[in-house]
């Protein structure tokens, strides 16, 4: 079942220092954090508090190329969660066939904002998400990384010349 979701906070997590943005429900009391990139913060942020820039961003390009083709974005769904990732649909009408586009819930949440598409997350999403630690400290304590980490402790910062 798909719950209505709408923006509640964007902001940056204290502990991890990443930028996270906050779903609600719109008729209960969840909230689904989704971390996300910092140019992605940066294109839901500035469309949120309407500023515009002298240039078309990433996401305006998106928004005016759906456009100048006559396609309009419908609704937003995120529809699942695995291994600490969320997953996204782009349900967009396009001479009168919606398609389904993979994406990233942050572009997808972006987009969303430029049609004012509402925003649905899977019911299922909610109940995963309450079992999963999103906890940054908890970390990969797998091999590779811990063979990578390794790797970048032993580099000097002269190895890289200069830029």
């Amino acid at each position: 079942m798909l719950r209505p979701v709408t923006i509640s906070v964007l902001a940056v997590d204290t502990h991890s220092k990443s930028p996270v943005v906050v779903l609600k429900e719109i008729a209960g009391e969840r909230t689904l954090p989704v971390w996300i990139g910092f140019m992605e913060a940066n294109a839901i942020g500035s469309e949120l508090e309407g500023i515009k820039f002298s240039r078309p961003m990433t996401h305006d390009l998106v928004r005016d190329l759906l456009i100048s083709v006559d396609a309009k974005v419908k609704k937003i769904v995120v529809h699942d969660l695995r291994k600490n990732t969320y997953y996204a649909f782009i349900h967009l009408d396009y001479a009168g066939k919606e398609i389904m586009v993979d994406a990233r819930p942050s572009d997808a949440l972006a987009l969303s904002l430029r049609f004012k598409a509402p925003v649905f997350v899977e019911e299922d999403v909610f109940q995963k998400a309450e079992h999963v630690s999103f906890d940054s400290e908890e970390g990969d304590k797998s091999e590779e990384k811990k063979k990578w980490q390794e790797v970048l402790e032993k580099m000097d910062p002269d190895d890289f010349g200069n830029a």
